[in-house]
């Protein structure tokens, strides 16, 4: 089951989430997440963007990926952007993401709406959308 966002104790409080200044900001004090393009390494989706963390031996990895980009080839306007965990160590303990695979749900502006640890299933990633769209 998909979750809503979580705070995340070592996320920088600072920084404009339509500015790409290169690591993860919080906006307000309600602990909102926003990421960006410059943050993920791709563009964001125009409605919604399903970001995954994943790492190369990972078996659940693949098979969400596969989950992510099928849900991603059907509704218009949502992104797929995968991450490679090991290789993004300082956005992976910023986002205390603790296995893999782990996926967040951006809206469209990058503001985190959801996140799940573990392999989703599609119909759950599509009703997460529902909140992100």
């Amino acid at each position: 089951m998909m979750r809503g966002p979580r705070r995340a104790g070592r996320v920088r409080r600072d920084g404009d989430p339509a500015r790409g200044s290169g690591r993860v900001r919080v906006r307000g004090h309600d602990g909102e997440v926003w990421l960006g393009a410059a943050e993920l390494g791709a563009e964001l989706g125009e409605r919604a963007t399903l970001v995954q963390f994943s790492s190369a031996f990972c078996q659940p990895c693949r098979a969400t990926r596969r989950t992510l980009a099928d849900v991603a080839g059907m509704v218009p306007g949502v992104a797929h952007v995968e991450v490679d965990a090991e290789a993004r160590l300082e956005l992976v303990r910023g986002l205390d993401i603790q296995r893999t695979p782990t996926v967040l749900v951006l809206d469209a502006a990058g503001r985190i709406v959801r996140r799940a640890a573990g392999q989703p299933r599609k119909a759950d990633v599509i009703a997460a959308l529902g909140e992100a769209v």
